[in-house]
């Protein structure tokens, strides 16, 4: 089912994380790595809903039927990206070798002084892309996430980092809260981090093809960026074995446009373009997808996609008091 990533909170306690990033302060990354076989097993044995997605998915990705060898490299990967992120949100980033590809495409989205919307999705690390952060410290990062999809990391993100703690936009609450803190955050000229792949019940939907069958995307990131009128740059943080992260940013749209008369068509031809991307960068790095659950679907929910479009009208209102 679409939403079913909403009822299967994703593994790990403070605890683990705690024990995860104590040992490898103490023993280096590359000894806290051999902890992940160990925890790759666990989850291999005992998440079969997880198991029996990821067995699906790769066998779409990789044009034959998955083995389990298959399964468990992609569960590895996962664990071994979840052990970077501890180390990524203590800004640890001389770890790793991180490699930038359009930036320059990020940068001249950043000249235009109106604050940037930088789209992403569960395809690598996300957390790969906050070297930014070194790259242009003058440039503020505000971070939309859900908050309570995973309470643990929540918290490690607090005691470890407390300045991106202070800069998450929690998106499980209001819709409507949530826009009006990304407009505030964009009207500040900061670079603003969404993920736009996972939907949500009662949101729009518009399903586009990826990978040979039509998935639904959400719809309300791209009515967002409509009404605030900022450039979007799409980012993927690539993990490529070893301490190696390829950082891909391209341009998507200095402005994305989607006129009433035509709405339904402009949204699915901008969303269409959308999967396409991540259809590419999945390709180069199949491993690296990391919603476990079922993502196609051939349901498209219009009457929602209407309910979505009044409350982007919502914050345009708030936008011209």
């Amino acid at each position: 089912m679409t939403h079913a990533w909403l009822q299967r909170p994703e593994g790990g306690t403070v605890l683990g994380y705690r024990l995860m990033s104590g040992f490898g302060r103490l023993f280096g990354r590359t000894a806290a790595r051999l902890t992940l076989y160990p925890i790759t097993l666990y989850y291999l044995l005992r998440r079969a809903p997880e198991r029996r997605a990821s067995h699906a998915y790769l066998t779409r990705v990789l044009g034959r039927p998955a083995t389990i060898g298959h399964v468990a490299r992609h569960m590895f990967t996962f664990a071994a990206i979840t052990l970077d992120r501890l180390f990524l949100l203590s800004e640890r980033f001389k770890r790793f070798d991180v490699r930038v590809h359009g930036l320059e495409e990020l940068r001249a989205a950043w000249a235009q002084q109106r604050g940037v919307l930088l789209f992403g999705s569960h395809l690598g690390s996300f957390e790969a892309l906050r070297v930014l952060s070194q790259l242009r410290p003058d440039v503020k990062l505000r971070v939309v996430i859900d908050l309570e999809q995973n309470p643990a990391l929540s918290r490690i993100i607090a005691s470890f980092n407390p300045q991106l703690a202070a800069s998450i936009i929690n998106a499980r609450q209001d819709g409507a809260v949530t826009a009006l803190a990304i407009k505030e955050a964009l009207d500040e000229k900061a670079l603003v981090t969404v993920l736009v792949d996972r939907t949500r019940p009662g949101n729009a939907t518009v399903t586009a093809p990826f990978f040979g069958s039509p998935a639904a995307f959400p719809a309300a990131p791209w009515q967002l960026a409509a009404v605030l009128k900022a450039p979007v740059v799409l980012g993927f943080g690539l993990y490529r074995g070893g301490n190696r992260y390829d950082l891909h940013f391209e341009s998507f749209a200095d402005v994305i446009k989607i006129e009433r008369t035509r709405r339904e068509a402009a949204l699915r031809e901008i969303i269409e373009r959308f999967a396409g991307r991540l259809e590419h960068y999945t390709r180069s790095a199949a491993y690296n997808w990391f919603n476990f659950y079922d993502f196609w679907t051939p349901v498209e929910d219009t009457s929602a996609l209407r309910g979505d479009a009044e409350r982007a009208d919502g914050v345009r209102s708030a936008e011209r008091r």
